[in-house]
């Protein structure tokens, strides 16, 4: 078994041992990876999602590379769940150093025939949810040392992209929302 260092194929040289972080969307695609890559760089990882099922996969695929996870089944959406998961984590994993708001959703159709719970829903996930995860962690990540909140965003926010009205709102209100919070 090689440990998660030797199997990132991502070169990071930051070592985040003794960190816990959180990744929404950690079960599957670009979420996972981050997941991955942050526990192969010694965080403890929080993998979020609303699908249980492919968490569980994320966390045997970590804990297999010798790293630490823990699986938190949240829908992003549901501001209760959001502040109940934050403080299980930090309870449960000693704190809280990192936030990657990763977690979205596309439903691509052109804007003359969206949808409302096409345009909502992206929306939701997309924006309501980095606000939602932020909001709940910055009490824990200012206490953290170094504590971090990282929003993916989208080049769809900056230009738009045809048949996403709704993804490329929801990444420039992530843009909108990451600048204002930096501040």
């Amino acid at each position: 078994m090689t440990d998660m260092t030797e199997q990132n194929s991502i070169p990071l040289a930051t070592d985040l041992a003794d960190k816990v972080a959180l990744v929404t969307g950690a079960g599957r695609g670009i979420g996972r990876r981050i997941a991955e890559v942050l526990a192969g760089c010694g965080a403890k990882i929080a993998c979020v999602d609303v699908n249980a099922e492919s968490l569980a996969e994320t966390q045997k695929a970590i804990q297999e590379a010798g790293g630490t996870a823990e699986i938190f089944a949240c829908n992003v959406t549901d501001s209760e769940a959001v502040n109940a998961t934050v403080k299980a984590v930090t309870k449960q994993m000693g704190g809280l150093t990192i936030l990657v708001n990763n977690a979205g959703i596309t439903r691509d159709n052109l804007c003359m025939r969206m949808k409302d719970d096409e345009f909502d829903s992206v929306i939701a996930v997309n924006l309501k949810g980095t606000f939602l995860f932020s909001r709940a962690a910055m009490r824990p990540l200012m206490k953290a040392t170094g504590g971090r909140i990282i929003n993916i965003a989208s080049v769809s926010g900056l230009m738009g992209n045809p048949g996403q009205t709704n993804y490329s709102a929801s990444k420039a209100g992530v843009i909108g929302l990451t600048r204002t919070i930096a501040m």
